[in-house]
């Protein structure tokens, strides 16, 4: 059966980021992650800004969980993103949590299922697959990118 939908307003349009900054968040993510650096297996996720400030920077062992403690963390201070980013690949779930998040922007050094991609053009989310090498693919919301 097909997963469940989230009941959510979508996105709205008004932020632009350039895509240099978006090519670069991961290795800014990558920088931050301690354990990674320890162990090689841990999933991170990272908050940012529009102009690139990062806010928050999570690991775990699940890609889930680390996506849950960034958004969190932005949900107990009252602070807002604009993109997160996370190590991995891109699931209809992390889409969701981004929609309910309202985090406009989602990349991702990995694949999106085709899930996470219907889930994104649904709710005018942008997001960006294989994020590295100066290099994206963008499945969904070009809209808000700055070439």
């Amino acid at each position: 059966s097909a997963p469940s939908r989230v009941n959510a307003e979508p996105l709205d349009d008004d932020v632009r980021v350039d895509t240099s900054l978006l090519l670069s968040v991961p290795d800014a993510l990558r920088a931050k992650q301690t354990a990674f650096e320890t162990t090689g297996a841990i999933h991170g996720a990272a908050a940012f800004t529009r102009d690139g400030a990062l806010l928050r920077v999570r690991e775990d062992v699940g890609r889930h969980n680390a996506v849950d403690k960034v958004i969190g963390s932005l949900f107990l201070e009252r602070a807002r993103a604009d993109i997160l980013v996370v190590s991995g690949r891109t699931s209809f779930e992390i889409v969701q949590k981004c929609v309910v998040a309202r985090i406009p922007i989602l990349a991702a050094v990995g694949a999106p299922s085709s899930l996470a991609i219907e889930l994104a053009h649904e709710f005018r989310l942008t997001l960006l697959g294989f994020v590295r090498d100066g290099r994206c693919n963008v499945y969904a919301g070009e809209q808000r990118l700055i070439p």
